[in-house]
């Protein structure tokens, strides 16, 4: 598996990926076994609500971490306006390989300065990239920590 193997996840003695640390063992907090795999996915899609209350998916790179989805963003994007307005949001993690499979983890957003880049430099060694690229003069980057409050399975 990839740099975040899933099997580093804290698990429940039925073998149940916590998702959501300190939010209790309710399956409606976990990523079973037959999805935790999704968590090696090369790309997800962030969805928050944008400021007309609509929808605004992206696809993002992320990590898993400590029992949580974590992405790195650029704070001059809508995205992470959406966010800092409304923390609602929902990930999705898509099985290439067969599309009728996924997990979606819906939550809501803790954002946490990145200013020396410490985690945008794990995003990037995993995806090898260095994510200041992407960024212009006088921009910052967040943590956000998708905290979730209901996981959903299909496939």
């Amino acid at each position: 598996m990839g740099q975040h193997d899933a099997a580093e996840y804290p698990r429940s003695p039925a073998g149940i990926v916590t998702v959501g640390a300190g939010m209790g063992e309710d399956m409606t907090t976990t990523i079973p076994d037959s999805h935790r795999d999704l968590l090696d996915q090369p790309v997800a899609t962030l969805a928050t609500v944008d400021p007309e209350g609509r929808p605004q998916l992206t696809e993002v790179w992320f990590l898993a971490e400590d029992g949580h989805v974590k992405i790195s963003l650029n704070t001059s994007r809508q995205k992470v306006r959406n966010l800092q307005r409304n923390a609602a949001c929902s990930v999705l993690l898509l099985d290439l390989a067969n599309p009728y499979r996924y997990v979606e983890i819906r939550g809501d957003a803790v954002l946490e300065p990145d200013d020396d880049y410490a985690f945008a430099d794990r995003v990037g060694a995993r995806y090898g990239a260095d994510l200041r690229t992407n960024d212009g003069p006088g921009d910052t980057r967040v943590v956000v920590t998708v905290r979730a409050a209901r996981v959903h399975t299909w496939g």
